[in-house]
């Protein structure tokens, strides 16, 4: 792979690591192990048959879990401290082989994309937690868990073209995460003013 299309694949994975970490380290190992893919720098580390058993255990702890009504909010918040540096640390090991600096450079931008992603996950999860039926939940986190692994199948092809995608997919949650929070905020407070009207009176 050249070295634009290496930062690419990198910026592809560090935002699907964002929605699912597990999912993503597993599908990286077994495309490398398969022979779709050849990994960059030190990445063959993934495509040993620990990292993917363990990666494919924790996948399978975590589809239960981001399935849970409310449960899913505290866990994906928890796995947000999980899901940063661990992207952070597979840009910077796949670009071993390029210079310092891009190293440095495809580590940062793995973390801020799977933060970027990994905020719109809790806050997508947060705002749909109020909603008594489990049915938009369960939806939400198969198309999370969905995109994670087309997009880094995607990137075996097209690392160019996923990265622009995750760079789109990440510009739109930006946006969407303002919204969401704002609204969250603005219905925290009416509840605490509520509260307060009720003790005044």
């Amino acid at each position: 792979m050249s070295e634009p299309q290496i930062v690419a694949l990198l910026v592809t994975v560090g935002f699907a690591a964002g929605l699912n970490v597990y999912a993503t380290t597993a599908v990286l190992g077994l495309l490398g192990r398969g022979g779709v893919l050849v990994l960059p720098g030190s990445l063959g580390a993934v495509e040993s048959w620990w990292v993917i058993g363990v990666c494919l255990a924790l996948w399978a702890v975590e589809f239960i879990a981001d399935k849970i009504p409310a449960f899913d909010v505290v866990w994906n918040l928890g796995q947000s401290l999980v899901r940063i540096p661990v992207a952070a640390v597979i840009g910077y090991a796949g670009a071993a082989d390029l210079d310092p600096g891009m190293q440095v450079l495809a580590s940062a931008a793995g973390a801020v994309l799977a933060a970027i992603a990994a905020s719109g996950k809790a806050a997508t999860h947060a705002s749909v937690a109020p909603s008594p039926e489990p049915f938009s939940n369960i939806a939400l986190s198969l198309a999370e868990d969905a995109t994670a692994v087309f997009l880094v199948w995607f990137a075996t092809a097209h690392p160019v073209l996923a990265a622009l995608i995750a760079i789109t997919l990440a510009i739109v949650i930006a946006l969407l995460v303002r919204t969401v929070w704002r609204v969250l905020r603005r219905t925290i407070q009416r509840v605490r003013d509520s509260r307060s009207a009720v003790q005044t009176y």
